[in-house]
């Protein structure tokens, strides 16, 4: 069955075992991705072949989330160091207040982040990108 991204949570661990909700997110990232195709065709080749290389994007992991001073400022304080970090799935919900449970999945990665304001328009909401260079592999959690 299908989920909705909402109930979606970008999270951090101080120890990599217990996770905390870091900011209240927009938008998340691809948490995977097509390996690169090395080409291996040759001269006597009829077609072109190809064979699987590493996987990724090749580039950060962005995540847009409102601007808020106190929010960035917790955010920035992680800036340049590799940090663990997650993408949950699935909440709890009591009196309009939703609990990350990542019921529907857990992606963890480390990585190094960075988090800047980006610019806006006329009645347009200030939001902030934090960008995560990942340095692990995404290792899938379904309880």
């Amino acid at each position: 069955m299908a989920i909705s991204t909402y109930k979606s949570f970008l999270m951090h661990s101080t120890d990599g075992t217990v996770y905390e909700k870091l900011v209240d997110i927009k938008s998340d990232p691809d948490m995977g991705g097509e390996p690169e195709m090395l080409d291996t065709t040759t001269m006597s080749n009829k077609r072109r072949t190809f064979i699987a290389g590493v996987q990724g994007s090749g580039g950060a992991s962005v995540f847009m989330a409102n601007y808020d001073k106190d929010d960035y400022q917790k955010v920035k304080a992680l800036e340049g160091d590799t940090e663990h970090f997650a993408v949950w799935y699935g909440a709890t919900e009591a009196a309009d207040i939703l609990t990350p449970t990542g019921s529907e999945g857990k992606f963890e990665f480390d990585g190094q982040l960075s988090v800047f304001p980006v610019g806006g328009g006329i009645s347009e909401v200030r939001d902030m990108q934090i960008s995560i260079a990942i340095s692990t592999d995404i290792i899938e959690v379904f309880a």
